[in-house]
């Protein structure tokens, strides 16, 4: 669990001086739009993360099947709320273009969550594809 604090602190702590860093260009509507889906997702993201605890790996591992909270609704908060950080960030800064990150990241993400879905099915069978059946994504 200190590992999942860390990180959060370490991501906020860089989301915040980028943020500053940037803080001097004018106020576009795109900016406002940004600031405005951007902190609630990070906040989310966080959440996301906090329920998740122990069961967090960066390789799919089935150590419990985490179901409350954010993930009642959605199986995979963390790639949805990540990556409206990423695209909120993207338009902070005024770099349109560069969401063409999302080119590679979605299909990266939909990837890793098959993976993730195969291992957890494998662990927990039935109980996982009734959950499965309720949640998006």
């Amino acid at each position: 669990m200190r590992a999942n604090i860390v990180t959060v602190v370490l991501v906020m702590a860089a989301i915040v001086l980028a943020a500053i860093h940037f803080s001097s260009m004018p106020w576009t509507a795109t900016r406002v739009a940004a600031v405005i889906v951007g902190l609630p997702s990070l906040a989310l993201f966080v959440l996301a993360r906090t329920e998740l605890g122990n069961s967090f790996s960066v390789r799919a591992k089935a150590q419990q099947l985490v179901t409350h909270g954010l993930y009642s609704r959605i199986r995979n908060p963390i790639y949805v709320f990540g990556g409206l950080v990423i695209a909120s960030f993207l338009l902070y800064i005024n770099q349109p273009y560069a969401l063409l990150i999302f080119v590679v990241l979605i299909p990266m993400q939909i990837y890793r969550a098959r993976k993730e879905e195969q291992v957890l099915e494998a662990k927990f069978g039935e109980e996982y594809r009734e959950y499965k059946a309720r949640t998006w994504f």
